[in-house]
């Protein structure tokens, strides 16, 4: 972990742990970037320690979307201090996270004399917005001629659907546009009543699979399965892309030399879209409704872990086995979807909106498979900090999560609820702790 007191805001971030390898992504060596590279980076003499102001360094490096230039020196092994760890968070985070994270250390019995006087003497630091001046790929990139593109190797489209087959005539309509040519489409439908007779107008290469069983991690294991291709590209059945969307994922896989090509999913309800989302970077996530991965990391790690099914956090789950076996994951904003988050249908009908807003208030908080995905791979301590600031603004409806005055309210609002939602904490706990006894539920490719 770069700085100790990201376990408080971030606890559950992919780049906190280390692949297996032991190669951490953070290994900079600021002396061998070119000029045009540390005119991108802010060298801070304000930090207490050397390992600090280099850790500093590191953190803006993968931020502003160095992918590769940074992986050279490893970093010291002395810890920042804990005026490192203050300034730090004034730097990159919203204010408030600082009196959060100074709180949670008095209240954990922390030397108050020390924390307050670092806290104190960090008032001054102003936040820094590192997406302002990012790597800048796409001058490379836009000129960049693509052998992998040339070759045209094999891609399958993979569509899990549920009753959805008003969105899905959009989708297969977008995919007849599409400008890459070699690729088939495998559709999972587990609609009621079953519309074979749906597919029949598409001038596509479909294989359509009846799925009685309302699962969507049994469906897209099932495709991957099912195909034969060099690259799978899983799909959503309520999204919009363009005609260049599977073009873009194949060029980014191949000017990276990356494995997983995370495309990006601007949404028409929750959160607000992040300005990351405009820039390459090394991604810390995977959607699995806009993603496309090589064949080898499946036959490496596996496929999707059915404990999520019904559930949550099942493809941030194979994302970060993905980085901690050493495959590259390249954010891209070129291979970009629409997507509807519609009401009806899909996993929203099986299941909730998000990882920590159950259905109802008699159910668990957070979905029993996020605690099982957390407490599978993180710290116990960091999973504690992580169901803390995800449950506290988790009252307030999906919809409203763009309103930063609602999700405060939300956290208010739980500190009156709490004794309800420590009920539904300790039940997700023991749901999750039977899931761990149980043990993953992973086929093999």
């Amino acid at each position: 972990m770069l700085f100790e007191f990201i376990k408080y805001v971030s606890p559950t971030w992919y780049f906190n742990l280390t692949p297996r390898s032991g190669e951490s992504i953070f290994n900079i060596d600021f002396d061998s970037l070119s000029k045009e590279e540390k005119e991108l980076l802010f060298f801070d003499p304000g930090y207490q320690t050397e390992s600090g102001r280099l850790r500093d360094l590191a953190y803006q490096a993968i931020k502003k979307g160095f992918v590769k230039t940074v992986h050279v020196k490893s970093l010291p092994d002395t810890e920042p201090s804990i005026f490192d760890n203050y300034r730090f968070l004034r730097k990159y985070y919203h204010p408030l996270w600082s009196g959060y994270v100074l709180a949670l250390r008095l209240f954990t019995l922390h030397n108050p004399v020390r924390e307050i006087k670092a806290w104190l003497l960090n008032s001054n630091v102003r936040r820094i917005n590192l997406n302002n001046s990012v790597y800048p790929h796409e001058k490379k990139y836009l000129n960049h001629t693509s052998s992998l593109l040339a070759s045209e190797p094999k891609v399958s489209v993979i569509i899990p659907t549920l009753n959805r087959y008003n969105y899905l005539v959009d989708v297969l309509k977008d995919l007849e546009q599409q400008d890459y040519h070699n690729f088939d489409v495998i559709v999972i439908d587990q609609s009621e009543p079953f519309n074979p007779e749906f597919y029949s107008s598409f001038q596509l290469d479909i294989q359509v699979i009846h799925q009685t069983e309302k699962a969507l991690w049994l469906a897209r294991n099932t495709a991957i399965k099912k195909s034969n291709a060099e690259y799978l590209l899983l799909f959503d059945d309520d999204s919009r892309v363009e005609p260049n969307w599977i073009s873009e994922h194949l060029k980014a896989i191949d000017y990276f030399k990356a494995d997983i090509s995370a495309g990006v999913s601007i949404s028409l309800v929750g959160a607000k879209v992040p300005e990351s989302y405009s820039f390459f970077r090394m991604s810390d996530q995977v959607d699995t409704g806009n993603v496309m991965i090589h064949r080898r990391v499946f036959e490496k790690i596996g496929l999707f872990d059915r404990q999520f099914e019904k559930q949550r956090m099942g493809d941030g789950e194979f994302g970060l086995r993905a980085y901690l076996a050493g495959f590259t994951n390249i954010s891209n904003p070129y291979a970009k979807r629409l997507h509807l988050k519609v009401g009806e249908g899909g996993l929203r009908q099986m299941g909730s909106w998000d990882a920590f807003r159950p259905k109802n208030w008699w159910a668990p908080r957070p979905i029993p498979s996020v605690l099982y995905y957390y407490r599978k791979y993180y710290p116990k301590e960091w999973v504690i900090w992580g169901i803390v600031i995800g449950v506290l603004p988790s009252i307030i409806p999906y919809q409203f999560k763009r309103s930063k005055s609602l999700m405060v309210l939300g956290s208010l609002l739980s500190l009156l609820l709490l004794p309800l939602i420590g009920w539904q904490v300790w039940r997700s706990w023991q749901l999750s702790s039977q899931k761990l006894k149980e043990g993953p539920q992973i086929d093999s490719l």
